[in-house]
């Protein structure tokens, strides 16, 4: 038995384009939480009051001034 009888088998689904995709879809996620949330996420929970209070907002404050977007 010699040992490069064995074949490795590449597999027909490419999970690579997956974890790509999926890591693009947090980036994202992450510029819209960081760069243009105004209470939007937190409404599906809070309601209106969510408009209010912008705790995303207020928290990503100075990461949001870092990155170049403007807020007031």
């Amino acid at each position: 038995m010699s040992l490069f009888s064995q074949r490795k088998v590449i597999s027909e689904h490419d999970d690579s384009k997956i974890a790509i995709g999926f890591l693009a879809a947090i980036a994202l996620f992450g510029v819209f939480v960081v760069g243009f949330d105004q209470g939007q996420v937190f409404s599906i929970v809070q309601g209106n009051e969510a408009f209010d209070t912008k705790y995303l907002h207020e928290v990503t404050h100075d990461m949001r001034h870092a990155a170049g977007f403007p807020c007031h």
